[in-house]
């Protein structure tokens, strides 16, 4: 990961990207002299600054939305208003949109507007989200990065909290298939940012299509579990608590299969869309849960500690395992981070989707 909040340089100065007036509309379609493509990553690392003003750290995991719930009267997510309408958008889904807006476009609040309506299913909170986008700065008209909208630069997006304001919501409650144009407040946005070039009143303007939802939780069918292993109960949600058993911990990998999903089978090199929540055996506590923050994570099966991985690889998609993994499987003799050198480690895992 990057450590800045969209891990690129600061746009060049191009001569012919000039504007004359700052009421003169900006336009731009795939533009080379305006375009300045960032790494996929950047996107959902907000701004130090943020975290604390913002408030998105969750403080109880009950705060999340239930997906049923939402999926039903899904009326989350920003409005319509009187700037995100002055976004002009034409092109075709698949394609690179021409965008003009008046400068400066500013905003006190987040507004969608709908370009082209979809007839995918809709995104929940929470949800990992596969987008193509423009981002604009709204007050100057620069672009700040140009996808290719073929599929080429979609990034992965997890629309909870390591991800900013803005942009979650700007895209919740959209459906798979559409295309919205946001134009995001100052304070849902980065804030100031000298490299990218954003001051403290500049909103941000961005054209995004939906590309793909991933699922929100496991929906596979429930197996039998065989006995001694640790229990795994949910949350209305679909967030897990691990149980552990009175029996000795195990000393090789162990892995259940609570639920067998329908989709695609993960092979071997793969990077899998996850949600879970890791467990220490001795001492029974959590050290580090994706439902903590409403973020599925996207990861390499080789970026994984092994065990895990070898788990993971041949399940199906919709799939939830619960897996024990030995010390030299896992993160070996070494402390990292809150995990304790020589640690025996409980995953429960749900498995998303295949990026």
């Amino acid at each position: 990961m990057d450590p800045g909040p969209f891990g690129c340089s600061a746009p060049k100065p191009q001569p012919s990207c000039a504007r004359s007036t700052p009421t003169t509309p900006h336009t731009s379609a795939a533009d080379p002299c305006c375009s300045n493509p960032v790494p996929k990553e950047g996107l959902v690392r907000k701004a130090s600054a943020l975290i604390i003003t913002a408030g998105l750290v969750m403080t109880a995991l009950t705060a999340c939305a239930s997906p049923g719930s939402a999926q039903a009267s899904c009326d989350a997510g920003a409005a319509s208003g009187p700037a995100s309408k002055l976004v002009t958008v034409t092109g075709n889904l698949g394609s690179a949109p021409a965008v003009s807006f008046p400068t400066p476009l500013k905003s006190s609040t987040t507004q969608r507007s709908e370009i082209i309506a979809g007839s995918g299913q809709r995104v929940l909170p929470g949800q990992m989200v596969s987008v193509e986008l423009n981002l604009y700065n709204g007050t100057t008209g620069a672009a700040l990065q140009l996808g290719a909208f073929d599929g080429s630069t979609a990034l992965p997006l997890a629309l909870g909290d390591t991800t900013i304001a803005g942009l979650v919501d700007g895209l919740v409650c959209t459906r798979v298939g559409e295309r919205v144009a946001v134009v995001m407040a100052p304070e849902d946005g980065l804030g100031v940012n000298d490299q990218l070039q954003i001051g403290a009143t500049d909103s941000l303007v961005l054209v995004v299509d939906i590309v793909k939802a991933f699922l929100p939780r496991a929906d596979g069918e429930e197996q039998a579990v065989a006995n001694g292993l640790p229990a795994v109960v949910l949350d209305a949600d679909g967030t897990p608590g691990i149980v552990l058993p009175s029996g000795d911990m195990p000393t090789g990998l162990e892995v259940g299969l609570l639920k067998k999903g329908a989709g695609e089978k993960v092979p071997a090199d793969s990077t899998v869309v996850i949600h879970y929540t890791g467990l220490l055996w001795a001492g029974d506590t959590v050290f580090e849960s994706t439902w903590a923050t409403r973020s599925p994570r996207v990861a390499a099966l080789g970026d994984l500690p092994e065990g895990l991985a070898t788990a993971l690889t041949g399940q199906t998609v919709g799939s939830q395992l619960v897996v024990v993994v030995p010390p030299d499987l896992g993160f070996g003799p070494e402390t990292q981070d809150k995990v304790p050198g020589g640690s025996t480690l409980v995953y429960a895992v749900d498995i998303l989707g295949i990026d």
